[in-house]
């Protein structure tokens, strides 16, 4: 329980696309608000995008709304991290995130975390 598995990250150009994925196991999945949070080199850890266990409720960070979607298929417990119109400020390790709720886990009230998949925007 609480294994959050993380994919999808790489190397894009500027206004290019990517899709992260987190696998969870079916209970995390079915229990827990999952998202995603983001460190970029030398700044502190921020929230980015998450999703109700049910999938009924998102919120995104300012800064990505508009660009990125958030979105779950219960039947493989996996939460997606859909980015558009990447910019380079957007480079940063990308963590999977579990939460009591969408409210708690916004918050940065997290229960589990993933490793980190690195997410690289060139100019």
């Amino acid at each position: 329980q609480g294994h959050l598995e993380e994919s999808g990250g790489g190397l894009v150009q500027a206004g290019g696309s990517l899709r992260l994925s987190c696998a969870a196991s079916e209970r995390t999945s079915n229990s827990y608000a999952m998202g995603w949070f983001r460190q970029a080199p030398g700044r502190a850890r921020e929230f980015v995008a998450i999703i109700s266990w049910s999938g009924g409720t998102t919120y995104y960070a300012n800064s990505v709304k508009g660009r990125f979607a958030i979105s779950k298929d219960n039947a493989k417990n996996t939460v997606y991290l859909q980015m558009n119109s990447l910019q380079p400020e957007d480079t940063a390790v990308y963590y999977c995130a579990a939460g009591a709720t969408a409210d708690q886990a916004m918050r940065g009230n997290i229960h589990y975390w993933g490793k980190g998949t690195l997410v690289t925007v060139s100019s």
